[in-house]
């Protein structure tokens, strides 16, 4: 009796602790989501070959111009 008492008040209490968590407003909202998907899409970019290539030109100095290799 008191074996089933203990796994039924165990088994009970934490279904009211999993229905208080899924019945949050909050759960479904992630607040570093915009962060993710604007890093997400930057890295997306450079993973292009003609991104790779502007990224390259920004790291290089973008005021020397472009021929900097041809004066050698």
């Amino acid at each position: 009796m008191i074996d089933t008492f203990a796994l039924a008040l165990g088994h009970g209490l934490l279904a009211i602790a999993m229905l208080r968590l899924v019945t949050r407003k909050g759960l479904d909202e992630d607040p570093l989501l915009g962060e993710i998907a604007a890093e997400t899409s930057s890295h997306r970019k450079a993973s292009s070959a003609s991104g790779r290539s502007a990224a390259r030109r920004a790291r290089s100095g973008a005021g020397s111009g472009t021929d900097s290799g041809a004066a050698e």
